[in-house]
């Protein structure tokens, strides 16, 4: 008898544990309701859903679970009613270890008619609740068309922060950088292009030695060379005249590769800064042109002299530091007006081609008048050069 009633006693037990347990996990439940069942076509309505479980339990609307919530709204009936994403939801504790969790989803339809909103699930760990189903009645506005002004609706606003990139249009906004880079190409082809026609290189030209750098290395070079120790008196005059004139070409603008000797010493009378050094080129020209002409053999002490005097004549007309900033200042001056005529010549050839390639008018009259004109011209033409002839015949025999 003990036994039966200790066993009694267990399953007494047992089953008050299991009803305790089913109490606690009582069944999740969702209720929808509406604000209004009937709305006018494009205003607000609210549609509340009322979820109770437990207190400690997560769920969540499947509604919202795997929508774009920038888009802003869910479609629902074919799209024709829209409930927005920016909802509201506040909790109410009932007690007992039990919540209420109320969601308040703005909807708004465009097209007016009868609609049942679908059920709404709402996932709770395994549980899984389902509302009840809404009706909602969208009337459209009275008297309003197409033309109809709108009334008593908000216009369309700015959002708040709106800045100036705002405007900007997307594909420029999210390829800045590669139209940058296109336009940038493009400058860049155009610019070679335009320093290829006008300038005939891609690279900037490089700076043209001085002449007295010229001449100083060419002296040196000549001097380790010894010519005239090895009998090449001849050859040993041309290279030194030849560095002479070419130092006198490049400082001083005198052509002397293609003068005489007078030519070039009153060439140096004349300039007021290296008259006083005529003697050096005097008499350096002048047994060049005893060896060169009169194939004479000078003496040693007239290679050396020849040799000495050049090289005087090199060195006391060194640019001063102020001859060579304006020498230089000179020299860009001229290579940007000789880089501004060669784009105005290019431009000019540009803009000469494509109004040849525009077909004139009147070119059947215009050549006609031309042969005429042209045949008459060519008979004058024909007794011109006859006359002029005769003339030139006549002085001939006189």
């Amino acid at each position: 008898m003990n036994k039966l009633h200790k066993r009694f006693t267990y399953i007494l037990v047992v089953l008050l544990c299991l009803a305790a347990q089913a109490a606690s996990a009582s069944p999740v439940s969702i209720k929808a309701k509406l604000d209004s069942v009937q709305m006018l076509m494009g205003t607000l309505n609210n549609l509340t859903l009322e979820v109770v479980q437990d207190k400690n339990a997560k769920g969540e609307l499947s509604l919202f679970k795997n929508v774009n919530l920038q888009m802003g709204y869910v479609p629902v009936c074919n799209d024709s009613v829209e409930l927005r994403t920016s909802f509201t939801r506040d909790t109410v504790d009932l007690g007992s270890g039990r919540v209420q969790i109320n969601y308040k989803i703005p909807v708004q339809a465009f097209d007016s008619g009868f609609y049942q909103l679908p059920q709404f699930i709402y996932v709770s760990g395994r549980d899984t609740a389902r509302s009840n189903v809404v009706s909602l009645k969208v009337m459209p506005v009275p008297g309003l068309t197409a033309e109809s002004p709108l009334v008593g609706y908000a216009d369309v606003m700015d959002p708040p922060g709106r800045t100036f990139f705002d405007k900007v249009p997307d594909v420029i906004y999210n390829f800045w950088w590669l139209i940058l880079l296109a336009i940038a190409v493009i400058a860049a082809t155009v610019f070679l292009i335009i320093r290829f026609r006008t300038q005939g290189t891609l690279l900037p030209a490089k700076p043209k030695p001085k002449p007295y750098d010229v001449a100083m290395r060419e002296m040196n070079a000549l001097k380790a060379q010894k010519l005239w120790e090895g009998g090449h008196d001849r050859e040993y005059f041309t290279r030194l005249t030849d560095i002479l004139r070419t130092y006198l070409e490049g400082r001083f603008g005198i052509n002397a590769m293609e003068m005489t000797t007078r030519q070039i010493e009153e060439k140096i009378s004349a300039d007021s800064r290296i008259k006083d050094k005529k003697k050096y080129v005097s008499q350096v020209l002048a047994i060049a042109d005893f060896v060169k002409f009169a194939g004479a053999r000078p003496l040693a002490e007239d290679n050396v002299k020849s040799f000495d005097n050049a090289m005087n004549f090199i060195q006391e007309t060194k640019p001063t530091p102020e001859e060579e900033a304006a020498e230089k200042a000179a020299a860009e001056e001229a290579a940007k007006a000789a880089t501004l005529a060669a784009r105005r010549q290019f431009f000019a050839g540009n803009s000469n081609s494509k109004n040849a390639r525009k077909p004139g008018k009147g070119k059947k009259g215009s050549g006609k008048n031309k042969g005429k004109h042209g045949s008459s011209q060519s008979k004058g033409k024909t007794v011109s050069d006859k006359k002029q002839g005769d003339n030139i015949k006549k002085g001939g025999n006189a």
